[in-house]
């Protein structure tokens, strides 16, 4: 991985479980991961190492902004990991941005949770730090918490 790391970390009152399935069921990823306004309009996950996802977000005035990737690593309830490097099947993204990992840690009080945007280059973290990777995490990660917390 590379030194051009991006994260939102917290210790959350919910099971590791509950946050893997926010993550990994599309019904319950619609509901939590884009920022309001902002909201997931389609959400296709083959949650499998060379599984593909695909979610498309919806702007408040009609944008749309799809995200396409592969999962590298899937350890049920504990971790995730996820490129946009490939589009599906192993098929190369025109733009490899960055690798996602994402932990469920058990912890006492919950779960100690952990997202981390691997960048290609410094450059690429300093263009999702500019597009408001901190503000747009932070309110997706409340919005995940909120979620998880009424659900588990």
């Amino acid at each position: 991985m590379s030194h051009w790391v991006l994260a939102v970390e917290r210790v959350m009152a919910a099971p590791p479980e509950a946050l893997y399935r926010a993550w990994s069921e599309p019904a319950w990823l619609q509901r939590w991961f884009a920022p309001a306004p902002w909201r997931v309009i389609r959400a296709e996950l083959d949650v499998r190492p060379g599984g593909a996802s695909l979610v498309v977000m919806g702007g408040p005035n009609g944008e749309e902004s799809p995200c396409h990737g592969v999962y590298l690593e899937v350890v049920p309830g504990r971790r995730l990991v996820m490129t946009d490097a490939y589009l599906r099947a192993w098929e190369p993204s025109p733009r490899p941005f960055m690798t996602l990992v994402v932990t469920f840690t058990p912890c006492p009080g919950g779960t100690h949770y952990l997202a981390q945007a691997h960048h290609w280059s410094a450059a690429d973290m300093r263009e999702h730090e500019a597009m408001g990777f901190h503000p747009g995490w932070d309110i997706c990660t409340d919005q995940l918490e909120a979620l998880v917390s009424r659900e588990a």
